[in-house]
């Protein structure tokens, strides 16, 4: 049985498949395509949607991993899909290398990170996609494929529903550090200077609970200072028992007692006090996620930003939900690279809402997806939404390019389970 990081996406697949090279998924795809069987690949199981979740041919590329090709003049490298962000990271600084952008979290493979336009923030700065220069895939008759033109930017973004991709060439930088500064201010004053945060910041971010008239900001700016000398000790209480044991037991008391819920978001946040820190970007960009949740995330015009936010705060107030965890809101710059970006051409905003784990999120998600809708937004593709092909459609100017793609190299639906059926028809 198979569960995703959150939990609540289960699957028993007839087989797992654990191929080791390129040569390896081309067989068991032409060996699950023999038995009628639909193929879903893993990674860390990052997705909070159904994305994977299948009855047939489960495969997992943990053992596809590592750097193949590495060009450290041209800032080029070649990684195998299974590759895990940190250890990618590990390897680019090792060779004075960064990847010029990443999320929040390091744990998911390359090719579950780059399929789903997983992002992070810097209004310069596209998803990681924008990074991809080439890519190798696997299609549904076995044959290994070098991606270029069109159906590499249908592949870049493409949710599993091409193929098996077993190997990017990236782009990257030279190694960087980051001055991650954290502070809180009345929300009201944030949003009337937002453009200034977003524009005086390489990367800005801020978190806000509902019932809290304060946000929490983040900002990171390049830096040639020297990296921090934190101990052990001292990062272990800063960022894993302030940042997610506190805001577990926080969690809970809010999930028995959802009456105190106003109060308890309101001391969390009260309990995010000022810092500063240094550090490599990779050390910087990321941060331990050891309280579960579920979530969903959208891709917001810019400038609707303000407004999509205030809409989702007075809706949880008007319909009464019970929410303690806070709304996430990142920048990233447009991009045509991805047919199926969600930031395609445009300038955009990433609000992401979440439910602790054990809590109803259906209804709030479902409310937050009919705002989204109303200001244009478009679904972060591994974040849960209950979009069908009809109204994603709409939503994506390139939809039936991709899709021209898709019957090309897939023409019988062998890597289509239920979720790509809904969201590709």
């Amino acid at each position: 049985m198979w569960r995703n990081w959150t939990g609540d996406q289960i699957c028993e697949p007839a087989r797992l498949s654990r191929p080791t090279s390129a040569a390896g998924v081309a067989a068991a795809v032409v060996e699950s395509g023999t038995r009628g069987e639909v193929v879903r690949v893993v990674g860390a199981g990052h997705s909070f949607g159904d994305n994977v979740v299948t009855s047939g041919t489960l495969m997992s590329l943990d053992a596809l991993t590592g750097i193949e090709v590495l060009d450290a003049a041209a800032g080029r490298v070649r990684v195998a899909a299974g590759t895990r962000l940190f250890d990618l990271n590990r390897y680019l600084d090792e060779h004075g290398l960064a990847m010029a952008n990443l999320g929040d979290i390091n744990v998911q493979s390359a090719a579950g990170a780059i399929s789903t336009g997983t992002h992070g923030t810097g209004a310069t700065l596209g998803n990681l996609a924008t990074f991809v220069e080439s890519a190798e895939i696997v299609t549904a008759d076995g044959v290994i494929r070098e991606l270029s033109g069109d159906e590499l930017r249908a592949a870049r973004v493409s949710v599993g529903a091409l193929g098996v991709i077993t190997a990017y060439t990236l782009r990257t930088v030279p190694a960087f550090k980051l001055h991650e500064r954290r502070d809180r201010m009345p929300l009201t004053e944030l949003l009337r200077d937002l453009d200034d945060h977003i524009g005086g910041n390489d990367h800005f971010e801020f978190f806000v609970f509902p019932h809290a008239s304060r946000a929490i900001t983040k900002g990171l700016n390049r830096t040639d200072e020297p990296a921090d000398v934190r101990s052990k000790a001292r990062a272990y209480v800063e960022e894993v028992v302030l940042e997610n044991y506190a805001l577990d037991v926080l969690s809970r008391a809010g999930r028995r007692f959802t009456g105190q819920i106003p109060r308890l978001n309101r001391l969390v946040t009260s309990l995010a006090s000022p810092s500063d820190k240094v550090n490599h970007s990779y050390d910087v960009f990321s941060s331990p996620r050891m309280v579960r949740f579920t979530e969903s995330e959208w891709a917001f015009p810019r400038e609707t930003a303000a407004a999509a936010l205030q809409d989702i705060l007075a809706m949880i107030d008007r319909r009464g939900f019970d929410i303690n965890f806070p709304i996430e809101v990142r920048f990233v710059a447009g991009d045509t690279d991805s047919m199926l970006s969600p930031a395609y051409g445009r300038e955009t905003t990433y609000l992401a809402v979440h439910a602790y784990r054990g809590m109803a999120w259906q209804e709030y998600f479902s409310a937050v997806q009919e705002i989204a809708l109303a200001h244009g937004a478009r679904p972060h593709w591994g974040k849960r939404h209950s979009l069908d092909a009809a109204t994603l459609s709409t939503l994506y100017p390139e939809w039936e390019a991709f899709n021209a793609v898709r019957t090309t190299m897939d023409p019988e639906g062998r890597f289509a389970n239920a979720h790509i059926k809904r969201i590709f028809g």
